[in-house]
């Protein structure tokens, strides 16, 4: 099976501070790179994290505050100036190609690549993404302004052939694919072999949730559940809890009732509020309603 990481590029919120950066992740997954969002420092964090640049061609911006997507311009222009000669796909709300398209003529005129925007309703659910790895889904979420998850998940493998049984009765290398997609094979004298004696099941496919910039919104559950990972702001402690709603934002333990309703695998929390110095308190907050917790930090790479 190949990789699917997680890196966190930014996990801080609105104001900047000199602990975290704004928002953005890459996933790598069997070496294709995903960018979410991509708030201010992310080119320089994409060069801390050694992933490769001519990797990333397709970038999910989640909706338009500007921590999570000024850092676009700078990443394009610097693209630009790398000869870079791919394609860079970006998937937004409509009005995100109307603000860049004057910003690209300006600063990236003649650049040898095509910026190709994806435009998308982030109120509706609906797969933006397919290739033969994975989808990506989105995940309608309750902001001050239109704005969506996305849900990474990859299409299941093949069964795995057992080359021993495969020899054993002669199965003929037209067939292999066949077998591997599960059928079952029949002898020249028409004996059936099941092909559960031929094959072992491939390893379960992942999936992936980021839910960033949300209200407490319990109708995400069915869409998300039993995700390996799910990444949930948890912008404020449960003291904050009246300002996260004012703000549709959530809190550490908003973050972990959604992950234990949905029964998820492991929950990572971020897009922290500046008035933390310590977010030891939103880890206690989240990790007693939901135990297998995670605080997110720049550079922070998760495996699934």
């Amino acid at each position: 099976m190949g990789n699917f990481d997680i890196h966190i590029l930014g996990c801080g919120s609105a104001l900047p501070t000199t602990r975290h950066l704004a928002t953005s992740q890459v996933l790598n997954i069997r070496e294709k790179l995903f960018m979410i969002d991509c708030g201010e420092g992310t080119q320089i964090q994409l060069r801390r994290s050694r992933l490769k640049f001519s990797r990333l061609n397709h970038i999910f911006i989640s909706h338009l505050h500007g921590d999570h997507c000024f850092g676009l311009i700078g990443l394009i222009s610097t693209f630009a100036m790398t000869n870079r000669t791919a394609d860079l796909h970006i998937y937004s709300h409509p009005e995100l190609q109307r603000l860049m398209e004057p910003q690209l003529a300006f600063f990236c005129k003649g650049m040898p690549f095509q910026v190709v925007f994806h435009p998308f309703d982030p109120k509706e659910r609906a797969i933006i993404y397919d290739d033969r790895s994975i989808t990506v889904e989105t995940i309608p979420l309750k902001h001050r302004l239109p704005t969506c998850g996305f849900l990474f998940r990859e299409k299941p493998l093949p069964n795995h052939i057992l080359r021993d049984m495969i020899d054993f009765y002669e199965v003929p290398v037209y067939l292999i694919n066949r077998i591997k997609n599960g059928e079952d094979f029949v002898t020249e004298d028409g004996t059936v072999v099941p092909n559960e004696r031929l094959t072992t099941p491939a390893e379960p496919p992942r999936a992936y949730a980021y839910c960033s910039d949300t209200a407490y919104l319990p109708r995400i559950v069915e869409q998300i559940k039993g995700v390996d990972l799910l990444f949930h702001e948890a912008t404020f402690a449960q003291t904050e809890a009246a300002r996260a709603k004012e703000t549709m934002h959530s809190t550490a333990s908003q973050a972990a009732q959604i992950a234990k309703d949905a029964e998820v695998k492991r929950l990572v929390i971020g897009h922290y509020s500046a008035r933390y110095e310590d977010e030891s308190i939103l880890l206690e907050e989240a990790s007693a309603v939901f135990p297998n917790t995670t605080l997110a930090q720049e550079n922070l790479k998760i495996e699934l």
